[in-house]
């Protein structure tokens, strides 16, 4: 399948090819989630999935963290094929994750003190991460102390402080209301902007319900079809430029224009899922 243009020219991070996985279900039979799904992902994209819920984004995203294995196909990561957990990657859950008995630098501290960084090193590392997040006053703070919008900051700082090149992200930013939403997806594009280490910008695969927060984030939008058995029916470069003022971005003509398109085939898709859940009830 295509890239996105104007990524052509970049390496592959992330490639799956003609990948399957089932899940046996409590009763024994087997359920297909994703079938046949061929992908590539150019090294530096953000890229967003969407499609209708149960349609397994999720699925799809721990295939490349490499938490599921395929049924079937491959998953290449950076040219090489995957063996267990794609170390290449640090991995955004919708849940919380925050240690609660921790504070906020030693959270954000956690992963580089796992790897075998002396804490006072680690420490260092994290005060210049908690800080780019704007969260400098909170360092000593836990997690309970916090609002849902802070936690958030302080999670997006223990994945970058890691320097991996690929992020991958599931729906991180659902709980929260629109306008904590809107100030976080700034804050990311702030942060990928910048890269790893101030050179390149990291591979970000990213899935949400919200059509919206797809399109104001993303390089390109993939649209997933309907369960079980989902597959990939549509991609969709966004050529918005950036950066992006995401106050303003979903008012122009450009942006309302995309989201027609993307939406006439995701609404099929919605209308799909929702006659199944409902001959099923």
């Amino acid at each position: 399948m295509r890239q996105t243009q104007g990524f052509m020219n970049r390496p592959i991070a992330l490639e799956l090819d003609r990948v399957s996985h089932d899940f046996r279900t409590s009763d024994g039979r087997v359920y297909r989630a994703v079938d046949d799904v061929s992908l590539s992902i150019s090294a530096g994209a953000f890229v967003a999935i969407v499609g209708p819920s149960g349609c397994g984004k999720s699925t799809l995203l721990n295939l490349i963290a490499g938490l599921l294995m395929p049924t079937s196909g491959r998953v290449r990561v950076e040219g090489h094929d995957q063996q267990g957990l794609n170390r290449r990657a640090t991995y955004m859950f919708q849940q919380e994750t925050l240690l609660p008995w921790k504070d906020v630098r030693d959270n954000v501290a956690l992963g580089l003190i796992l790897a075998g960084l002396s804490k006072a090193d680690a420490h260092a590392r994290a005060d210049d991460w908690i800080a780019r997040v704007g969260l400098t006053p909170f360092a000593s703070h836990y997690p309970s102390q916090l609002s849902g919008g802070m936690r958030k900051r302080v999670t997006m700082a223990q994945n970058w402080i890691l320097d991996r090149p690929q992020v991958l992200m599931d729906e991180p930013f659902s709980a929260l209301d629109v306008h904590t939403r809107q100030l976080m997806e700034t804050e990311l594009l702030a942060l990928w902007d910048v890269g790893v280490a101030g050179t390149t910008r990291r591979t970000v695969v990213f899935v949400t319900h919200d059509l919206e927060e797809a399109i104001a984030l993303a390089d390109e939008v993939i649209v997933l079809s309907a369960g079980p058995a989902s597959r990939i029916v549509a991609r969709h470069a966004v050529s918005l430029p950036r950066p992006r003022d995401l106050r303003e971005l979903r008012t122009t003509d450009a942006f309302v224009e995309l989201y027609r398109a993307i939406w006439s085939v995701l609404r099929g898709e919605v209308i799909k899922s929702q006659a199944s859940v409902g001959a099923h009830v």
